[in-house]
């Protein structure tokens, strides 16, 4: 027998499980967590390379209603991200709903029942009223192809998929890639490699993490009197919104950002060679900013070489750089980032009408009302979906909005017979269309390369504006921008 719930969830990162616990503060528990891995954790599970910490301070990068009172660090290693996501699953009791092992294989829109008939790998099938998928945005390992990369006899692996068995110890190795993975397992492995060639085709603006451990005292501070920790919370949240203005071109603010980036360069490097090397030549805020003070000084070993030539192809030894140079290897690293415009990957949803979701975005278009709805698709709410993600502050609490919005819907279209919500076509376009005209000044649209744009320079994945904007265009559920139905009838909320 085909099991129902209320609410379906694809995924257990922060948007899944958030979801999940937001579902139990509000007194829902008729929804099943569905998840393709054996545990939870989404990339914090996922990416376990040497060095994984979060480049956003921990006191913004957890949900108001459960705060990581206890986090050891500001900028916290990937264990203690994991940590906090394992205990938010057991504090609200999401074990129980729970599928582990259970890719969500097809998801299609049944109209006239008005529910979602979902798919697993392993066979099951199940329906919902409401389908959320929380697949992420960096959930796909992207290796490039290049040529004879097969006749390479040595190691080779992506960042996302490490290696543990592998020792560094006295070997050859080189790294492709030189941004927010790279540039923290780098250090790493540059402390134990014989030789390590960072492969890096453009320079990052990095800006010194500046790390805070708290004391034991601290830490039982925050824990006694909660209200402590949410004022830092509030000073850093304030603080990065604040930054957001570094993200608009030609503002004297940008200019500083730059500025203190290129400082923290020169202070630390001091090889006018290098320095060249690892100077960004376009404008501040166009790629993902990086947070790192270890990256620079394990530039300076005399182990590391830093290599800006492109890739011809690969050898049985190595690589072949395109001034003919070979650089032999013993292990290959691809810090080589991810498919992030492939939100669904190869999961079939089939929406309204027989359409599909791959058909409506296309290959690299995708787009929906708020990040969250998309014309076609009802009852479908996307976590971290397109233009959601930010450079300047914590993409958590970009999730906890999110939530809300879906909470509210929930409790809106409660009374409802076989409740439908899909968002009007015309409100998606008209959203769009400011979104994209808002980036029009922004460094997100800027002449680089950025996993934020497609191929055709959208911008995707990035928001337009500060959080407290989003937070007053999308927290609250609109009836009026969706066509509501009950059945086959369309009614006003």
């Amino acid at each position: 027998m085909t099991k129902h719930y209320r609410v379906a969830i694809l995924g257990s990162g922060f948007g899944g499980l958030g979801m999940a616990a937001q579902l139990v503060r509000a007194g829902i528990e008729d929804f099943a967590v569905f998840e393709k891995a054996d545990s939870v954790g989404g990339v914090w599970r996922d990416n376990t390379y040497p060095g994984a910490a979060c480049d956003t301070q921990a006191h913004v990068y957890c949900f108001t209603y459960f705060p990581h009172l206890r986090v050891s660090q500001m900028y916290a290693a990937g264990e203690e991200m994991l940590g906090y996501q394992v205990a938010l699953k057991d504090a609200f009791g999401i074990e129980k709903h729970m599928h582990y092992n259970a890719e969500v294989i097809e998801a299609r829109w049944n109209d006239e029942a008005a529910h979602w008939e979902i798919k697993t790998r392993d066979g099951g099938e199940y329906t919902a009223d409401f389908f959320i998928p929380a697949w992420g945005q960096l959930n796909a390992p992207k290796t490039p192809e290049w040529e004879g990369m097969e006749k390479f006899k040595g190691i080779q692996f992506h960042s996302a998929e490490w290696r543990h068995d592998v020792d560094f110890t006295g070997k050859k190795v080189i790294s492709i890639g030189s941004a927010a993975s790279a540039v923290q397992y780098i250090p790493e492995v540059a402390k134990t490699a014989g030789h390590l060639d960072v492969f890096m085709r453009s320079a990052n603006y990095i800006l010194p993490r500046d790390q805070i451990t708290f004391t034991p005292e601290q830490l039982d501070n925050f824990e006694q009197h909660p209200e402590t920790f949410e004022a830092s919370r509030r000073e850093i949240h304030t603080m990065r919104e604040e930054g957001f203005e570094r993200t608009r071109n030609n503002t004297s603010s940008q200019a500083e950002g730059r500025q203190e980036a290129l400082n923290y360069l020169y202070e630390v490097v001091t090889d006018p060679e290098l320095r060249e090397k690892l100077t960004p030549n376009y404008d501040f805020g166009c790629k993902r900013i990086l947070r790192t003070s270890a990256f620079y000084p394990a530039l300076l070993r005399d182990n590391v070489s830093v290599v800006t030539e492109g890739i011809d192809h690969f050898t049985e030894n190595g690589i072949v750089t395109a001034d003919g140079v070979e650089h032999e290897a013993d292990v290959i690293i691809y810090g080589t980032g991810f498919y992030s415009q492939r939100f669904q990957g190869d999961l079939k949803i089939i929406g309204r009408d027989g359409l599909s979701l791959a058909d409506r975005w296309g290959e690299e278009d995708a787009e929906a009302y708020v990040g969250l709805s998309v014309d076609g698709f009802p009852n479908m709410f996307l976590m971290y979906g397109p233009n959601t993600n930010l450079n300047h502050n914590s993409v958590v609490t970009m999730l906890e909005i999110q939530q809300e919005h879906v909470l509210d819907a929930l409790r809106k279209t409660a009374d409802l017979d076989k409740a439908s919500v899909e968002v009007k076509p015309e409100v998606l376009e008209a959203f769009n269309t400011k979104l994209q005209k808002d980036m029009e000044g922004s460094s997100f649209s800027s002449d680089c390369s950025s996993w934020y744009k497609n191929s055709k320079g959208k911008v995707i994945n990035n928001w337009s504006g500060t959080v407290e904007e989003y937070r007053q265009l999308a927290e609250e559920f609109k009836p009026e921008d969706y066509v509501v139905r009950s059945g086959a009838e369309v009614v006003s909320l």
